[in-house]
């Protein structure tokens, strides 16, 4: 029977209830594990707060999560019956096996296999996986895995990622909810094989790529706690193409219930902190080299390296006498010929730019008809991944292509490209890239591609493949790369010749460069590329993402988390063990209890919602909250706020006894009937000349910016502005401000979606220790405190009354400093939003409106 959290889950993300007749069958248990034994029956939505528990000792152990497993299997006939045979994919990336080098750190890898298996051999398989590979496979029915992988993953997410748009239904896949339904399920079944494996306190969950991106939500639901990290293997879009997936959302928020999400490049990396940005509201910062998102409490870390290949194992195979071999027949075919080798190894699909590399190959005969009958162009062409109409319209404009070029500059016995588009061995491929004088990739969309990283490895060789190639005498080595600027390994080859596929003339160019090229150069080239590939493989890639897995993740057992939220939008808060909900019951309570109270209370973000509408004034509703608070004798409440006093004035008029502190707590009253007072020396504001033609500056070049000019400040707001550039504006809008104010007595501040210039010296905080000094005059020492604020100006007032205990305020008060939302901050309470604000003052408000009738009564009598 399937889990409730899944049913749950699957219906709020597809708007209906699916059916799931392969999950009926419950999946077997391979694994016993200190810890923990789930069933997949169990119901997990019982994990609200994770708490800490012990484990034995154990070896580091790392869960690596992929679509297919690094394996590959065979079905054998043995006597009767057949049976299964397994061995380790060597060609597979992330068969990391010996690429850790840590004979401590134990893999389990988790995924399909790329045959179907019987579901009556199901049970049997996952036993000889888990003992002699420690591969968990993951077994999905095959209507099931087309529509996850053949459709929503290829029609629909991978064409997306490399920015095609879905235009027309020929133009990449519209989306499909029942695809979506069928990613998700998928997704959830990859959950339920790792629950039966993971230790969640100790292991460490590696998942990769973009056929599993909510399945960090999944994991996160049940282990609230698991260290949990996520590389991206493709591109990932621009927020202009990413946020016309109708699900962006879902897929961000799963993306980021990760620790760690790798990208290869920055340009990829930056694309998605600028969807998080704009679709979610999130701000990201970088602190000692880190880039980090703050999300509810938690910082989600980005990491940005390029994976490198599997040295070991290439090296193993320019050693192998087959490749030798190889290598010796095709310097017979081509240089023994007077022919210079030029290679391009790709994928048969729509991305890998394979037609224009033929038209640039044909420009180059055209340009320079000194190469007709010298140079032939190799192109090997991998089966497509996918499948659909795009790869047979490819295969057919390659080979119409192919055979227009052999019949225009082909001589008997020389034809300019040859097409291979059966599938090679490795040791085959290898021995292309040895002899070739150059490699060609020239993707017009592509994630890493390692196939300039394998050709430079190659063209190292080893002493008995120099001799094979007459290079004994030679010991410096030289290769030339020409590969497109839109492809992940790019800015990692600074010897390439970088060119963009689109421009067939310049890709012709690139290419004669390369065959002129010195060999001086060639060699320093090589030289540089060889440098960077040996150094940085596989093993340095892994080993680097979990180092960093391992740091994001070393405060995990010390914070509380709690789960909130339904389906893909579930997210944990994790925040210090001390930071609590402040509760009706608790705090009405005290309230009750105490006769002298002072209260603080920020305006913007806190009475009055961020996001509300144009008008900013305070309801109804919160000043007769207000009015009732002040009519209490025992209470002294004081409204903080950035806003000037004049429209403070105007506001809460009807509140006679309402202390107000306006523009940060330069201008204070104690109630409205009494004059503004100002506890900060007389400002002059001439500074205003000097910031204020900056900040126009800055408003006339973004557009949704304004300027408020208060009495005794100067606020920059870009609140309707884009996010990206209104943030990227303020960062320089704050230099510039603070380089030409360097001399005035002002402070310039980064507050939410603004910039502000205000005197030296004013603060909330200020507002708090004025607020106690006043009624400790009086002999009075509060013995409630009640402070609320949502943003960085008022943590200044956290401190302050949270650090006052036995000095104005009494030893044994009862202090309440609260902010909005779960974040991390100097209050020890929180509230989640505004409502609950209003509706906790309204229960103090309804007491204290029992007292103010219970004495009127009295009088009365």
């Amino acid at each position: 029977m399937v889990s409730k959290s899944y049913s749950n889950l699957l219906e709020l993300a597809s708007g209906e209830a699916p059916s799931f007749g392969y999950m009926n069958r419950r999946i077997p248990r391979i694994m016993t594990v200190a810890g923990l034994i789930s069933d997949v029956d169990d119901d997990p939505v019982d994990s609200v707060c994770s708490d800490p528990s012990s484990s034995a000792a154990h070896r580091d152990r790392i869960i690596m999560v992929a679509n297919q497993l690094p394996i590959r299997a065979q079905r054998r006939p043995d006597g009767n019956r057949s049976c299964w045979c397994f061995e380790w994919d060597e060609n597979a990336l992330l068969q990391l096996k010996d690429g850790l080098g840590d004979d401590d750190i134990e893999v389990i890898y988790v995924g399909c296999l790329k045959e179907e298996v019987h579901p009556s051999e199901q049970d049997e398989v996952s036993q000889t996986l888990l003992e002699t590979f420690k591969c968990v496979p993951t077994f999905l029915p095959a209507d099931q895995f087309t529509k996850f992988y053949h459709g929503f993953c290829k029609q629909q997410l991978w064409p997306l990622f490399h920015y095609m748009l879905p235009l027309s239904p020929e133009l990449g896949g519209r989306f499909n909810r029942s695809l979506w339904q069928a990613y998700v399920s998928v997704n959830k079944i990859f959950a339920d094989r790792i629950m039966e494996v993971i230790n969640p306190e100790d292991d460490y969950v590696w998942i990769h790529d973009y056929h599993l991106m909510v399945l960090p939500t999944f994991l996160r639901k049940r282990f609230n706690r698991v260290k949990l990290g996520f590389f991206l293997h493709s591109p990932f879009p621009s927020s202009e193409i990413y946020k016309t997936l109708p699900v962006r959302e879902e897929i961000l928020r799963a993306l980021l219930n990760s620790d760690l999400i790798g990208f290869h490049t920055f340009d990829y990396a930056r694309h998605f902190l600028s969807c998080c940005s704009r679709m979610l509201g999130l701000t990201y910062e970088s602190k000692r080299g880190y880039i980090g998102i703050e999300y509810y409490g938690r910082t989600v870390s980005i990491k940005i390296l390029p994976v490198g290949i599997h040295m070991g194992q290439l090296q193993s195979v320019l050693k192998m006498p087959q490749t030798e071999d190889k290598v010796c027949e095709l310097i017979k075919q081509f240089s023994d010929q007077g022919r210079t080798l030029l290679l391009g190894v790709d994928d048969m699909d729509i991305f890998k730019g394979i037609s224009l590399k033929l038209l640039a190959m044909e420009q180059l005969l055209i340009q320079h008809p000194e190469y007709q009958g010298k140079v032939v162009l190799v192109q090997i062409a991998n089966p497509a991944r996918g499948r659909g109409k795009d790869v047979k319209e490819v295969q057919a404009e390659t080979k119409a292509t192919v055979k227009r070029i052999n019949e225009t500059f082909g001589k008997p016995g020389y034809d300019p490209v040859i097409l291979i588009e059966e599938p090679l061995k490795f040791y085959e491929r290898v021995a292309y890239y040895v002899v070739a004088e150059c490699c060609l990739v020239t993707a017009v969309r592509d994630g890493m591609n390692l196939i300039p990283y394998e050709y430079i490895i190659s063209r190292q060789g080893n002493e008995m493949l120099d001799k094979v190639l007459g290079l004994a005498s030679s010991p410096k080595k030289k290769s030339m790369l020409v590969v497109s600027e839109f492809i992940g390994c790019s800015p990692s080859l600074s010897g390439a010749i970088r060119v963009n596929p689109w421009n067939i003339d310049a890709v012709a160019d690139a290419m004669d460069s390369a065959l002129e090229m010195a060999d001086s150069e060639k060699e320093l080239r090589h030289e540089k590329h060889y440098r960077y590939v040996s150094t940085h493989d596989v093993g340095y890639w892994a080993r680097s993402f979990l180092q960093d897995l391992e740091r994001t993740c070393r405060d995990h057992v010390r914070r509380r988390w709690w789960g909130i939220g339904f389906g893909l939008s579930f997210r944990v808060v994790a925040l210090d063990p001390n930071f609590k909900k402040l509760s009706m019951e608790h705090i009405v309570s005290a309230y009750k209890r105490t006769t002298t109270r002072a209260i603080l209370l920020d305006y913007d973000g806190t009475l009055m919602p961020q996001s509300s509408t144009i008008d900013k004034s305070p309801s109804s509703k919160s000043i007769e909250i207000l009015s009732s608070l002040c009519r209490d004798k025992n209470n002294m409440v004081f409204l903080v706020s950035a806003r000037s006093r004049k429209m403070l004035s105007e506001w809460f008029s009807s509140c006679e006894n309402l202390g107000v502190a306006a523009e940060h707590g330069y201008f204070i009253r104690m109630r409205r009937d009494e004059e503004w007072e100002t506890h900060v020396a007389a400002t002059d504001c001439s500074w205003k000349q000097i910031a204020e033609p900056v900040m126009k500056l800055y408003t006339e070049t973004t557009d949704g910016s304004t300027i408020e000019d208060k009495e005794t400040a100067l606020v920059w707001c870009y609140e309707d502005a884009d996010p990206d550039f209104g943030s990227c504006q303020a960062k320089e809008l704050l230099d510039h401000l603070e380089s030409v104010l360097a001399n005035e007595p002002v402070t310039v501040k980064s507050g939410q979606n603004n910039v502000e210039v205000k005197p030296q010296g004013v603060s909330k905080g200020l507002v708090a220790k004025r607020l106690l000094s006043a009624m400790q005059e009086k002999g009075i020492y509060p013995d409630f405190v009640l402070c609320i604020g949502d943003d960085r100006s008022d943590e200044d007032m956290f401190e302050v009354i949270t650090s006052s205990m036995g000095g104005p305020i009494a030893p044994r008060a009862e202090v309440f400093a609260c902010t909005v939302c779960r974040k991390p901050s100097k209050a020890k309470y929180y509230l989640d939003d505004t409502t609950e604000i209003v509706r906790l003052l309204q229960g103090l408000a309804c007491v204290s409106e029992q007292v103010v009738s219970f004495s009127s009564e009295q009088i009365v009598c």
